[in-house]
């Protein structure tokens, strides 16, 4: 994985398995749930009742999972790792470092003033597939050619900026996978359903990371919800109703 991604938690709802049962008791309950608090199982009891009575045996009643929220702020990603996340209908929100206003970093790496590779993302040398299974090996001496690449494309970029051209127009003519910071936000329903998509064995390995490091944060914030998601659906592509 690459040593600059990263994933950290901003915000997330305090209690999340507790507000997951209170949502759930209210469906089938006479009186006004939240009346009394106090009578609510605690944290761990509460993730265990609303996996027993939510989502073992695929029952699919993942509704009340819609009420607690998380927001990571996510750094250093290539762009086809955004390109993937937004594709699909995964009912997240983002906020994503913009490239017509957050240029002045190319500019930075072309003059030398940051490492190239901290503002573009080339995958480390080594062997891969494709997802027809043809193998191919992406060697050190093709890797420093696509690296030059990066850096001639840099430095057209700095000399269009500073030839007055607008950072829309220069940005064209940048590789694919320059890197970007982005804040998300899920709700627990629309976690689940990103990791059955992107989680997958044959998703693209960037974004495969992505939820490696997403990963942990479910687990710390709802861990008993975690612990059944682990052993029926992490990494079965099994779409979430």
């Amino acid at each position: 994985m690459d040593p600059r991604f990263r994933v950290t938690c901003i915000s997330a709802t305090p209690h999340p398995q507790q507000c997951i049962y209170a949502a759930m008791h209210q469906d089938y309950s006479e009186g006004f749930v939240a009346g009394d608090p106090a009578s609510w199982p605690d944290e761990i009891r509460a993730g265990e009742l609303c996996v027993k009575h939510l989502l073992a045996g695929e029952r699919g009643h993942y509704g009340p999972l819609e009420h607690p929220s998380i927001t990571l702020n996510v750094g250093w990603f290539p762009h086809s790792v955004m390109q993937q996340a937004r594709t699909h209908r995964v009912g997240v929100s983002f906020d994503v470092q913009s490239m017509r206003y957050t240029g002045d970093r190319i500019r930075r790496a072309a003059n030398g003033e940051l490492e190239l590779e901290e503002v573009f993302y080339l995958r480390p040398v080594g062997n891969y597939s494709d997802r027809q299974g043809k193998k191919y090996t992406y060697s050190a001496e093709q890797r420093q050619l696509d690296l030059d690449l990066c850096r001639t494309a840099a430095n057209r970029y700095r000399d269009l900026l500073d030839a007055g051209y607008a950072e829309e127009h220069a940005r064209g003519i940048l590789p694919f996978d320059y890197r970007q910071h982005f804040v998300v936000s899920f709700s627990l329903r629309a976690f689940l359903h990103f990791l059955d998509l992107r989680a997958k064995l044959d998703a693209q390995e960037e974004i495969r990371a992505l939820c490696d490091l997403m990963w942990p944060h479910l687990q710390s914030w709802t861990p008993q919800v975690a612990a059944w998601y682990e052993k029926s659906r992490l990494h079965r592509a099994r779409l979430a109703p």
